[in-house]
């Protein structure tokens, strides 16, 4: 019985290394997806969390895309990019309140949450 669960120990301890891999593996990621064409342009890590955004002038004015100023696109990017940053962090804390409840605060390696 005792050889049973240190083979068990030893594929748990084996599958926590590969969790950790694959979650360093998908956090160096780059992930972009596009809309209108491709004037809006969001990044993400292979994790989702949100890196940038980039938005071209067409997407602002596309008939005078040239009468958009690169500072308002900048002022644009930067809004959006706190609005999602901010969303995300609530989000985390909110994963975090719900795991600790789930197991009774007890930290489970491999669960980074």
């Amino acid at each position: 019985m005792g050889m049973n669960l240190m083979n068990i120990m030893k594929q748990v301890q084996n599958a926590q290394k590969r969790a950790e891999n694959a979650q360093k593996e998908l956090s160096a990621l780059e992930i972009t997806g596009e809309s209108a064409g491709g004037y809006v342009k969001v990044t993400c890590d292979g994790q989702g969390k949100f890196k940038s955004i980039k938005i071209s002038p067409e997407a602002i004015n596309a008939e005078n895309p040239s009468s958009v100023d690169s500072e308002t696109i900048e002022m644009l990017e930067d809004l959006i990019s706190s609005a999602i940053s901010q969303a995300n962090e609530k989000a985390s804390v909110e994963m975090q309140a719900k795991m600790k409840q789930i197991t009774g605060g007890i930290s489970i390696p491999g669960l980074n949450f």
